[in-house]
């Protein structure tokens, strides 16, 4: 994999420039062509994803009509054959969940996680945009909540971009805590987003509990979601480095010694463990999940699932 940082990126800070890159990347990932999230889910198909067909009415089968589309429930019902008739999918709106707590302003290599999230976000909303679809946001820094509500055409994602730009500033300013777990942002969603909505959560996830399980499965009844891990290496206990470094939570400073591999070991032990609770809970409510690590270009690990 290369680890050429993408263009105008100087892997820290957010510029209108490197998001505004990814409008010409977006051509990319549409139809005819293989959408973004099957390169990410790894080429398999999915009927979540892309532009498809609604179901509109059903009516007495008529000759022509494919026997596909028979809707067997009231055939039986009625004595007659009767066919479902659909639609094509209409403008759709699509909402991105951004975490940009302090867990994300951190990077070990090529780029903060911060600002993979934020790479991957333009591109989403560029696609978007290309599809005609109405694209919105929650940006979640850990404290706050900032609603985005869908909007057509570019107001959407320019709108998007350059909230996240000032507001990754302001963060990297002045890095907090947070003061609330993922359940407060869930809950924000089930208030902006209209029923139908592609939802695409991008995180890290190190504030997911199991408790949220029950708010992501009233989401999923009535709209389609996908959780993006966001990854740094060093998470996993990958890394070149060889020493002591002091790392502290919300309540506690603690030394690892990285030259030991069992410290190795014992970090990626812990991130295996809570990554399986994160694609088992995704996984008992219908939710896919994928993974980017921010060691490489958006770009260059699509191309290469």
């Amino acid at each position: 994999m290369s680890n050429n940082l993408p263009p105008y990126s100087d892997g820290v800070n957010l510029t209108l420039d490197e998001l505004l890159y990814y409008k010409q990347q977006s051509i990319r990932w549409l139809p005819p062509a293989k959408s973004l999230w099957s390169q990410m889910l790894g080429q398999h198909q999915s009927r979540r994803l892309g532009r498809g067909m609604d179901f509109s009415e059903v009516r007495q089968y008529q000759a022509g009509d494919d026997i596909r589309a028979i809707d067997w429930r009231v055939t039986a019902r009625t004595g007659k054959p009767h066919t479902k008739l659909f639609s094509e999918e209409k403008e759709k709106p699509i909402i991105l969940f951004l975490d940009l707590s302090s867990s994300m302003l951190f990077g070990s290599t090529l780029m903060l996680k911060s600002v993979q999230v934020a790479h991957l976000a333009s591109l989403i909303a560029w696609i978007s945009v290309a599809q005609q679809d109405r694209v919105g946001a929650i940006i979640d820094t850990g404290e706050e909540l900032i609603d985005i509500k869908p909007s057509a055409r570019q107001k959407g994602a320019l709108t998007i971009i350059q909230s996240l730009v000032t507001v990754h500033q302001q963060l990297l300013a002045n890095k907090k805590q947070p003061t609330h777990d993922l359940a407060d942002g869930f809950m924000s969603l089930s208030r902006l987003c209209p029923k139908g909505s592609e939802i695409t959560l991008l995180s890290d996830f190190s504030r997911f509990s199991a408790e949220n399980e029950s708010i992501l499965n009233r989401l999923s009844q009535h709209n389609r979601l996908h959780m993006v891990q966001i990854i740094d290496p060093l998470e996993k206990g990958q890394t070149q480095y060889r020493g002591l470094e002091k790392v502290k939570d919300n309540n506690e400073v603690h030394w690892l010694n990285f030259s030991s591999r069992k410290t190795r070991e014992g970090i990626r032990h812990a991130f295996e463990q809570h990554q399986q609770q994160i694609k088992t809970i995704a996984s008992k409510t219908g939710i896919r999940f994928s993974s980017i690590s921010c060691d490489t270009a958006i770009t260059q690990q699509l191309h290469g699932l």
